[in-house]
């Protein structure tokens, strides 16, 4: 990379300095590259003078003329400037800019990966959605984030586990099992109010239509018995919560524990397998599906839960365990264990967070819905009691995406069954604009996603004109080899003839790219490699539209089909990145 041998450079003029005795013997502080932002100030621009001044004891500019003084020779650099209170600005010769072209084709799709991260463990737990209904377009945008993020850091050499943790424990699948059977006492002829807080998409229908082909009806009670010491609804007067947790306990006791396991477990593992597969068609595979019941089973949970009272952190009040995360900082103390025995969904994270320290990653990410940003300071709080690192656990939030079609906003809701899947969006649009369209903009601000803008085949599609670039490229090597010709020479092209201003700008972006991967993955923001293609793409374009390719002249043809090959190579790794196909056709 173009950035890192200027660093080296630069660290190779303060060690001589020092050895010169003209610098003290210190640790050197990091040193800062950046693109210039007007090209007249030269291509790479250096803060390290202004930085080093006060140690050095000299004005910036007396230090900056000193290290470049100091600089060695490089055929990369055409000259540098001083500029300001003592930047340093380098201007590159065009033959460092062609020689990003032989770099791609030797590497081709993987060129821009580095190893930034090696030796770091990073887990990325994301989406994670209850298994009690199909995932929405909602999750769609986490799931494309989150594998986006995970290959982006792959790229960087971080050594990624991506992870979805399965709330397969806890009232929501008791409401999903409850709202199941139900429906199951209604295909067996029975009438009644369907309790307002039950889940009634036509999923449950299909889960409950399931058992009852099965089952027939063995699993069939009357309905007055089930409604026997029920709360009422809140449309009657009651509290829809107290109803569900009623007609939850009158099923446990009806069913017993094996019949009202069977209805908990044909919920759970039909929906997980849709949400699987849901994900495996976008594009997103995981490396561990965690069970949060598992974390009961193996005592995980009673362990984080016994450390806390050991350490002073819990205190019993109206019956259930408080965690006293005010302490750490949070806003309200946390309960753990309800006063009916029953412990919480924070207590298994606290469990489940502590497990994945303990299994030896350097860094946890965890992706989450905006609306879950008060939940961040209590995990942090227990890891911080628990004498975890916290710093080591990270939250990205993720704001949910809008859907809009014909200019009308459609409206999701899980409970109610009013929803637009995810699914559904890639039956209508397709995964690769699905995928591009969720990481064009930073996780925290709010998506508008615009279906039919997804669909067009136009240029204000930005994944279409970004595809529509490597298609236009693949099709001129189609037309080489009908003339004849073939490409296999074209890593030993002489690339001094490219000298057009398009030239020069499309070697300029394809320059920057392993900077952009690396700037994506130290900042966790895979956007700015949507900006980034989509900015090569209208280069090419523009590049495309001003110049003949397959031109009679051997040596500029092969070097500016060597040009137009590298930027194909570019343009199908980082689509790959964000799980984005690279068609040859359009």
């Amino acid at each position: 990379m173009l950035k890192h041998q200027l660093q080296s450079l630069i660290e190779q003029s303060l060690h001589q300095l020092i050895n010169d005795g003209d610098l003290q013997d210190s640790a050197l502080p990091e040193i800062q590259i950046d693109r210039t932002k007007q090209r007249e100030h030269g291509d790479y621009s250096c803060n390290i003078a202004m930085v080093m001044a006060r140690i050095a004891k000299r004005p910036p500019r007396d230090l900056a003329t000193m290290i470049v003084a100091a600089l060695p020779a490089s055929e990369l650099i055409e000259r540098v400037e001083l500029a300001g209170p003592g930047f340093i600005n380098f201007f590159l010769t065009p033959a460092a800019m062609q020689g990003v072209v032989h770099d791609i084709l030797a590497a081709g799709d993987d060129y821009g990966h580095s190893d930034i991260g090696a030796d770091q463990k990073v887990i990325i737990e994301f989406v994670s959605a209850n298994p009690t209904g199909p995932l929405h377009v909602g999750h769609g945008r986490g799931a494309a984030y989150g594998d986006a993020l995970a290959r982006v850091l792959r790229a960087a050499g971080y050594d990624v586990h991506t992870e979805y943790y399965v709330n397969d424990a806890g009232r929501q699948m008791n409401i999903l099992a409850v709202s199941v059977w139900l429906r199951y006492l209604e295909l067996c002829g029975e009438e009644f109010d369907f309790p307002a807080n039950g889940y009634q998409g036509d999923y449950v229908w299909d889960i409950a239509a399931s058992i009852h082909r099965a089952r027939q009806e063995e699993l069939h009670r009357k309905i007055d018995d089930v409604f026997v010491g029920v709360p009422p609804d809140e449309p009657l007067g009651g509290d829809k919560e107290a109803h569900i947790d009623g007609l939850i306990h009158r099923a446990q006791e009806l069913l017993g524990d094996d019949d009202y396991l069977l209805v908990f477990n044909q919920g759970l593992e039909e929906i997980t397998d849709n949400i699987r597969r849901d994900l495996a068609e976008f594009g997103v595979e995981y490396d561990r599906w965690y069970s949060e019941r598992s974390l009961y089973e193996i005592g995980e949970v009673d362990k984080a839960i016994t450390t806390l009272h050991k350490g002073g952190y819990i205190y019993e009040l109206d019956g259930a365990q408080w965690f006293r995360s005010t302490d750490f900082g949070d806003e309200k103390d946390r309960v753990l264990v309800r006063d009916n025995g029953q412990t919480t969904y924070f207590a298994s994270d606290i469990a489940y967070h502590l497990d994945k320290l303990e299994r030896g990653f350097d860094r946890l990410i965890d992706i989450w819905g905006a609306d879950h940003h008060g939940y961040v300071a209590r995990v942090k709080a227990a890891l911080h009691a628990l004498d975890a690192d916290k710093d080591r656990f990270e939250v990205l939030l993720v704001q949910f995406a809008i859907l809009y079609q014909g200019g009308e906003r459609l409206a999701m809701s899980t409970r109610s069954g009013e929803f637009v899947t995810l699914r559904e969006l890639r039956n209508e649009v397709g995964n690769d604009a699905a995928r591009f369209f969720y990481v064009m903009r930073k996780t925290e601000q709010h998506m508008d996603f615009d279906l039919d803008l997804a669909k067009s085949e136009s240029s204000d599609n930005p994944v279409y004109y970004v595809q529509y670039a490597h298609a236009r490229i693949c099709s001129v090597m189609g037309q080489l080899a009908e003339r004849g010709h073939n490409a296999e020479d074209l890593a030993s092209a002489t690339l001094d003839s490219l000298k057009e201003e398009h030239e020069t700008e499309l070697l300029n972006q394809l320059s920057r790219y392993p900077e952009v991967i690396e700037n994506a993955a130290q900042h966790h923001e895979p956007h700015q490699l949507a900006y980034y293609l989509r900015e090569l793409a209208n280069t090419f374009h523009t590049y495309y539209n001003s110049h003949q390719f397959l031109v009679d002249d051997e040596s500029l043809r092969n070097a500016r089909l060597a040009l137009i090959i590298a930027t194909r190579h570019v343009l199908a790794g980082g689509l790959n990145l964000l799980g984005v196909s690279a068609p040859e056709t359009m």
